[in-house]
């Protein structure tokens, strides 16, 4: 990554004719955004100023660039990925609008892919209408995987101060879940999310609790047999490989009696499992954070919201959180690896004389036996 004296935040616009515009545009009118970071808008002024009127919004000091290069700090700089007029359906699902929320995204990711940007933060889209002959992924994750992810795999992760709950399986048909569900895949996932709670988040040997892909947990094959071929045998392999997990545990009394309290990270199995007693418990404050790649990545927990897009009525909290969290997670990965560039000194005692430590990083004219008393 470039230094900068700011952290430079990529903001995509999304479907633009969701509420995308809104939730950006009250985050922008605070502040307090351009005092913590250098936000680069890309999406079109335009259509910016379209919302601005059918909202009735103060009007918001963009600062038009036309790359990144430009952006400059205590500014909201805005790059316009759509330079011909659009027609905004505020509601509606239009091509229009699947075409303009790829040429943000794709324009944001190349400049995360060269460094220009530290973050990227992604408004919402519709992941029907933005589907053409070069966006054919089930959503930003695995475009993200694709395109900027140098082979490593994406880990969706929702969060927020409360809890952190991340998906074996993401944008998956139910029909196709339980083949999914395999031991190998359930302990790669495990190691992931062990390393981004302590690399992203900053926890020292974090707790995970693992869900139940079957009701009561399967009942010992009685209700599935996915527990017992699968998630139990992950759990054990992964538990060897000193990460604490625990469980499996069945979804609905783990949520239910407050159990997720106890734990710094909830692996889920499928998308709904885990994502419904989020967003529920989570409210407003809910983040999706795409682990796993080299680059960080945030979004809101919520999608387009096409019915009460363009009324004024969407609420930018966790478009803030998402913006808040990228930063946290960019510092946290610095501060990790900054702290692991230069682990201790190799010492040994020596054999038969255990009261001198030898220091194995300095040339042989610079040892110096300590003595130990």
């Amino acid at each position: 990554m470039k230094n900068h004296r700011k952290i430079r935040v990529g903001i995509t616009h999304g479907d633009i004719n969701g509420i995308g515009y809104e939730v950006i545009m009250k985050v922008a009118a605070d502040n307090r955004l351009c005092e913590i970071c250098t936000p680069v808008f890309y999406g079109s002024a335009k259509v910016a100023g379209y919302y601005r009127k059918a909202l009735d919004m103060q009007a918001l000091p963009f600062h038009q660039i036309k790359t990144v290069n430009y952006a400059k700090d205590g500014m909201f700089n805005v790059i316009n990925v759509i330079e011909e007029e659009v027609k905004v359906d505020p509601g509606q699902s239009t091509k229009v609008a699947g075409e303009a929320a790829f040429a943000a995204l794709e324009a944001a990711t190349l400049d995360l892919r060269e460094g220009d940007i530290d973050v990227l933060v992604t408004a919402p889209i519709n992941k029907h209408n933005i589907q053409s002959h070069t966006f054919t992924f089930p959503g930003h994750t695995e475009y993200l995987e694709a395109s900027v992810g140098n082979g490593q795999k994406a880990l969706m992760i929702l969060c927020n101060e409360r809890m952190r709950v991340a998906l074996v399986t993401t944008h998956l048909p139910i029909a196709k879940v339980p083949s999914a569900i395999t031991k190998d895949l359930v302990v790669a996932r495990l190691e992931a999310f062990d390393h981004s709670l302590r690399r992203d988040f900053g926890v020292q040997n974090p707790r995970i609790a693992v869900l139940s892909l079957n009701p009561h947990a399967g009942e010992k094959g009685l209700l599935g047999h996915e527990e017992e071929e699968s998630i139990i045998p992950a759990i054990q392999e992964a538990y060897d490989k000193k990460i604490l997990c625990f469980g499996p545990y069945a979804a609905d009394g783990f949520f239910g009696s407050g159990n997720y309290k106890h734990f710094d990270g909830i692996l889920a199995m499928y998308h709904d499992q885990g994502l419904a007693p989020f967003k529920t418990i989570a409210m407003e404050s809910g983040v999706n954070f795409t682990a796993g790649l080299p680059v960080v990545r945030t979004s809101p927990d919520h999608g387009t919201g096409y019915d009460i897009a363009g009324k004024g009525l969407a609420d930018e909290s966790s478009m803030r959180e998402a913006i808040y969290t990228a930063i946290d997670v960019f510092n946290h990965r610095q501060a990790f690896d900054e702290a692991i560039r230069n682990p201790l000194r190799k010492q040994y005692f020596e054999k038969g004389n255990d009261n001198v430590v030898l220091d194995l990083t300095k040339d042989d004219d610079d040892d110096i036996p300590v003595s130990v008393d």
